[in-house]
């Protein structure tokens, strides 16, 4: 078995484990952190709305050998817009330049043409109106609304209503992420990032919910015993969960890393950059987050609880007395009072003790009855 396979099953096992829970208020901040980041870029830089949602005129030319630097300054005096350039399969230049309307664009396209040294009907003029950019950003957040309102009602009927907060903090979390890293970027943001970001709230909720599932199954009847806090239980959960988290991100992460640095960036195929982006980054966002701000959220939320604080004032209580060491190092499957379930492991850093072997029968001593 690899290392890494080994660790995974180690973790599992609760043999081994990092005290994620314990260090929420270090996640917390770094999240605040890269939350403020990107709030702040998408304050001052603003995203770069492709034509799409915008309006514009896009143009294509034919076959040419101007290169795209070229037909940027052509497109950008003529226009005296910020142009987008893309070159094609079939050696053809797509020219995308915002807010022009039809008088605009006929002047553009002559002076295109008289640049390119072809007939003016050669380049091909497309408008987009504003109002068709509009239809489609509302459509986007009526969309996502619709997917934020669906996953909350049914986290809060599948588990409970404070996972239900934490799943949606955490994309919430994701969302803000990912759209502060298109604005410090500059990016064009496109219909294919819409999908691309809606794509990587479903990856983000799925982590999510493979740790809540664990952390549910952990907790049933937690309070009839005194060895472990809620605390405890939902650090095992990541725990247990964490080599199968890493595995299915980096899976994930590996193909969209080829669309983006080497299809978007040294291939130049500028079209893969607005989807991959933001898979990308959402992707990553999302791992995170159901790790380090979903679960330690939820335990928080259970532990103001009445039944949670008493539980951990027992447990504490017993841990203080002396009799926690032992209780709560005890690997699974040792002899557990009444009131203590069996099937709660402990979520320790470290190996757990073997237990010792047990006599099967006990030794009739020698000599005569008297």
């Amino acid at each position: 078995m690899s290392k890494l396979g080994n660790l995974g099953a180690r973790l599992h096992r609760g043999e081994v484990s990092y005290d994620f829970i314990g260090h929420r208020k270090i996640w917390y901040g770094i999240s605040i952190l890269i939350t403020i980041t990107a709030i702040v870029g998408l304050a001052v830089r603003g995203l770069n709305m492709g034509i799409d949602f915008q309006g514009g005129a896009v143009f294509t030319t034919p076959k040419t050998s101007v290169s795209v630097s070229q037909a940027e300054e052509y497109a950008h005096d003529a226009s005296g817009h910020e142009v987008v350039v893309q070159k094609l399969g079939n050696g053809s230049l797509r020219i995308q330049i915002a807010g022009m309307d039809t008088q605009q664009s006929d002047k553009i396209q002559s002076a295109l043409a008289e640049d390119f040294k072809v007939d003016r009907d050669a380049i091909n003029a497309e408008l987009v109106g504003p109002s068709w950019g509009d239809q489609i950003a509302d459509k986007a957040w009526q969309g996502l609304a619709i997917f934020m309102v669906l996953v909350v009602i049914y986290l809060a009927i599948a588990f409970e209503w404070r996972m239900a907060v934490a799943a949606l903090v955490a994309l919430i979390h994701d969302i803000t992420i990912t759209v502060g890293i298109y604005a410090l970027v500059g990016f064009e943001v496109t219909p294919g990032t819409v999908i691309g970001l809606l794509t990587i709230l479903g990856y983000s909720l799925y982590d999510t919910v493979v740790v809540f599932d664990s952390l549910k199954e952990q907790t049933k009847d937690l309070t009839k015993q005194t060895r472990f806090t809620y605390s405890d239980v939902a650090n095992r959960s990541i725990n247990s969960t964490l080599v199968r988290s890493v595995n299915t991100t980096v899976v994930a992460l590996l193909p969209v890393a080829g669309l983006l640095f080497i299809g978007g960036g040294f291939l130049g195929a500028g079209t893969l950059n607005d989807i991959s982006l933001s898979l990308f980054v959402g992707l990553a966002a999302g791992a995170y987050s159901s790790i380090f701000i979903a679960t330690p959220l939820v335990a928080d939320l259970k532990e103001l609880e009445p039944q949670m604080k008493g539980l951990r004032k027992r447990v504490l209580a017993k841990r203080a007395q002396g009799s926690a060491d032992e209780d709560y190092s005890r690997p699974h499957g040792d002899e557990v009072h009444d009131d203590e379930p069996e099937d709660h492991a402990a979520a320790v850093v470290g190996p757990r003790p073997q237990p010792a072997a047990r006599s099967r029968g006990r030794s009739r001593p020698s000599g005569k009855r008297r």
